[in-house]
């Protein structure tokens, strides 16, 4: 069990994968199955248990090597099971947020990059979003499901502490790929929650065709 920052390997073997969001913290479901990951995910169980995920700034499709973004977030394998078929489903765990320093020539099917997790002190710290205003929040979570559709447990969210909905609805809404780094770039859970704010507003009024603020 990582227990603080000094104990994270500042070589990290990295998961560049659109749209996935990891924060510190936070949970992040995975379905494993391109051979070079599969390797990954294996040498990571035999060692300290941590990846780090990154989003890349281009389309996998467009290259096997996309560039990334500066700042990804290491994880921790929490749940593993290993398919029939050789894929692997996994949950990782958000302990700290990193900026790459350098990518390392190759040695592994997988990318290895030196990263430096200085500027993340408080990743390990629970946070408070006294901003939040919970009642707002939450009207806007309603109005955007609707709108797109979805079926939630409404139970369940308004049972759910204000801390946990800000990290799901950042990992879990289909926001697009720069929309995501900005939420994993917040400096604290108070600018992630008013970048949330601003996020589910605008995706409101152009779903509904108003062009404006629910405020």
């Amino acid at each position: 069990m990582i227990q603080d920052w000094t104990q994270l390997p500042d070589i990290l073997p990295v998961f560049p994968l659109t749209g996935a969001l990891l924060l510190p913290r936070g949970a992040l479901p995975l379905n494993i199955f391109e051979a070079r990951y599969r390797t990954m995910i294996e040498d990571a169980l035999k060692g300290r248990r941590v990846i780090g995920m990154v989003q890349p700034r281009t389309l996998e499709s467009e290259s096997q090597e996309p560039p990334v973004y500066d700042i990804g977030c290491a994880g921790r394998l929490t749940a593993f099971q290993e398919l029939e078929d050789g894929r692997y489903i996994i949950t990782l765990t958000g302990i700290r947020r990193f900026r790459i320093v350098e990518e390392l020539a190759r040695t592994t099917p997988y990318r290895l990059f030196k990263v430096d997790y200085a500027g993340f002190m408080r990743d390990f710290e629970p946070e408070t979003a006294h901003s939040a205003n919970r009642d707002y929040f939450l009207k806007l979570i309603r109005q955007y499901v609707d709108l797109q559709g979805y079926q939630v447990d409404w139970d369940m969210i308004e049972n759910t502490d204000t801390e946990t909905l800000i990290h799901a609805s950042s990992t879990l809404a289909p926001w697009a790929p720069n929309e995501k780094q900005a939420l994993l770039e917040a400096a604290d859970i108070e600018r992630r929650y008013q970048t949330l704010i601003a996020l589910y507003e605008m995706a409101i009024a152009q779903a509904a065709g108003t062009g404006g603020s629910l405020q």
